[in-house]
């Protein structure tokens, strides 16, 4: 009976992670990233990608670009990932894609400020020096690592696309839209998130149905946990239907568009819509607010709605839809099976052991950090306050950054599925290398916090950087012959 409860709260667990996750995080940070991913793989030619982000670019042009892109995106490890896979897939080096790939979670603008009111300016800067630093020295990494690949994968990218038509003003401003579709969502300005207008539905039941919820998926706020909300729910469902309509409606949409088709695309603006409102159950009824979100979501659709009818063609159209629905069945399903293992993990790991491991700024501590990160996965910014909570009970500020590093960057699931993107081996040595340089930045702003003196961490820091290079350097040697 012991081993069924026990193996009955990890199912519960994995559920309850998986249910929260889908109806508070999904939809407006990861379905407009699909189609911003969708479209930069359709609408964007491959020469304006390589121009800026390629293998052949200058250096302090392509890695310069990747971070200046990655600071104005305020997403996660999951979110971030069909971007990648986007602008990898159109020909960029993987350098500069693993650039933008580390530092968009790490640190974008929205991300440091919350960081500097939060815990502090100096951890905010902190942050953002070494993950700038970290972020382009691990894509250069990489690209010297695997530019015999890189070499092979940019000349089947230009002959594949040798024939692609120029990008229009029409394609360019849809793209912009999308990414301000996806920052109205996920930007927590106070504009945004006030609301100007309330609607009660007088809905009987609404606050027992909520109370329901947290019964059956109960939570610890104290943990980062959330529960699943009336309006979660809602969208759950929504969310099913989405995918039903859309497994007939965009497998085929090359050949043209049929009822199916138009179900899903007004199930996705539905589903947007509802979640951009805020929806709070009492025993009056259903309280619908219309914040500063619902606004932009509304305003963007619109643009977007015109643009796709009236600006661009037909077969455009099509193969943006397609291109975005190819992206939806490589990463989604990675993303469900990863967020329910996560959910499986947090019932056996406990906070409290890393706590009584991370006291110390020492090797042990920091890596505590970095696997508390990886295993212990939060939505964006949730780290923050998690990262506050780990501060006050202890918690050294050494393996409290390298958690901060380690955390927006990687996860079960975005490991899952950036090996579907550029293979395992890649995968894996992204992972590392995440690992390693997260351990070095705790170890270092630890030591800055401990009052060393800042020569020795400089001379420790050169023998590493020493070692590193004379590495990569054989590395390259290898690869040259």
């Amino acid at each position: 009976m012991d081993i069924l409860a026990f193996a009955g709260t990890l199912l519960h667990g994995g559920l309850s992670n998986l249910a929260a996750y889908l109806a508070a995080h999904v939809l407006l940070c990861l379905v407009p990233a699909f189609f911003i991913a969708g479209g930069m793989a359709s609408l964007i030619p491959s020469e304006t990608v390589t121009r800026f982000l390629g293998r052949n670019t200058p250096k302090y042009i392509s890695y310069p670009s990747a971070a200046l892109a990655g600071s104005v995106l305020a997403v996660c490890s999951c979110t971030i990932v069909p971007l990648f896979a986007g602008i990898y897939t159109m020909g960029a080096g993987i350098g500069p894609a693993i650039t933008l790939l580390f530092f968009a979670p790490a640190a974008n603008i929205l991300a440091l400020v919350y960081t500097g009111g939060i815990i502090g300016a100096d951890i905010a800067f902190a942050r953002f020096f070494l993950s700038l630093a970290f972020g382009v020295g691990i894509g250069m990494i990489m690209a010297l690592i695997f530019s015999r690949e890189d070499i092979v994968r940019n000349q089947e990218a230009g002959l594949l696309f040798t024939d692609q038509r120029k990008m229009h003003r029409a394609a360019l401003i849809l793209l912009l839209v999308l990414v301000v579709l996806l920052l109205s969502g996920t930007l927590k300005l106070r504009f945004l998130t006030d609301s100007y207008g309330k609607l009660t539905l007088p809905i009987p039941g609404a606050d027992s149905f909520q109370r329901w919820l947290f019964q059956l998926m109960p939570f610890d706020a104290g943990k980062g946990e959330e529960g699943v909300t009336a309006q979660g729910a809602i969208l759950i469902v929504l969310l099913s239907l989405i995918g039903l309509s859309a497994w007939k409606g965009l497998q085929n949409i090359i050949e043209g568009f049929n009822g199916w088709t138009w179900t899903s695309l007004i199930l996705v603006i539905l589903t947007m819509l509802t979640a951009s409102v805020g929806i709070h159950p009492h025993p009056g009824g259903l309280d619908i607010l219309f914040t500063g979100k619902f606004f932009g979501v509304v305003l963007s659709i619109a643009v977007i709605i015109f643009l796709a009818r009236y600006q661009l063609g037909k077969e455009e159209v099509q193969n943006w839809l397609w291109e975005s629905w190819r992206f939806i069945k490589q990463i989604f399903p990675l993303l469900i099976m990863g967020v329910f293992v996560v959910g499986i993990i947090r019932q056996i790991v406990r906070p409290e052991w890393i706590e009584s491991l991370a006291g110390k700024n020492t090797i042990l501590g920091n890596l505590a950090g970095v696997v508390f990160g990886v295993f212990m996965y939060f939505p964006t910014l949730v780290e923050v306050p998690i990262a506050k909570m780990f501060l006050t009970l202890g918690m050294h500020r050494g393996p409290l950054l390298a958690y901060l590093m380690a955390d927006p960057e990687l996860s079960l699931q975005s490991i899952l599925i950036i090996s579907t993107i550029i293979g395992k081996l890649k995968t894996w040595t992204y992972v590392g290398l995440v690992a390693l340089f997260s351990l070095l930045a705790g170890l270092i702003y630890g030591s800055w916090v401990d009052g060393a003196n800042v020569w020795h961490i400089a001379l420790y820091m050169m023998f590493f950087l020493s070692g590193l290079a004379f590495v990569f350097y054989l590395v390259n040697k290898r690869n040259r012959a």
